[in-house]
């Protein structure tokens, strides 16, 4: 996913060790964007998109989950919580672009 966020032109890149480092790492910095996977330890990739989208400081950073996952109740919840683009791995650079143009980030 990092070779393709900087091809895409995305540069300035965090990555985080887990779910818990990933939240810690939100609220240290802004970020134009989170790409997160569903499963992590520590903080699941969907209780980190409702801890971005309870607090006021991040509820509008934009969020892309990319995983296996495809049990459709945690795609609708995470629709729910106003997630971006759900991608579902394996993926490539075309989808991970288009996914970005959908949802009005690229």
């Amino acid at each position: 996913m990092k070779t393709i966020l900087v091809n895409l032109g995305f540069f300035d890149i965090t990555e985080a060790l887990d779910g818990e480092d990933a939240w810690y790492r939100v609220n240290d910095e802004a970020f134009d964007l989170i790409v997160s996977d569903m499963e992590m330890p520590g903080m699941t990739g969907l209780e980190l998109l409702r801890a971005v989208r309870t607090s006021p400081e991040l509820e509008h950073t934009p969020f892309i989950m990319a995983t296996t996952v495809t049990k459709k109740q945690i795609i609708l919840e995470t629709m729910r919580l106003g997630i971006q683009a759900y991608i579902i791995k394996p993926f490539d650079a075309e989808m991970v672009e288009l996914k970005l143009k959908q949802a009005g980030i690229l």
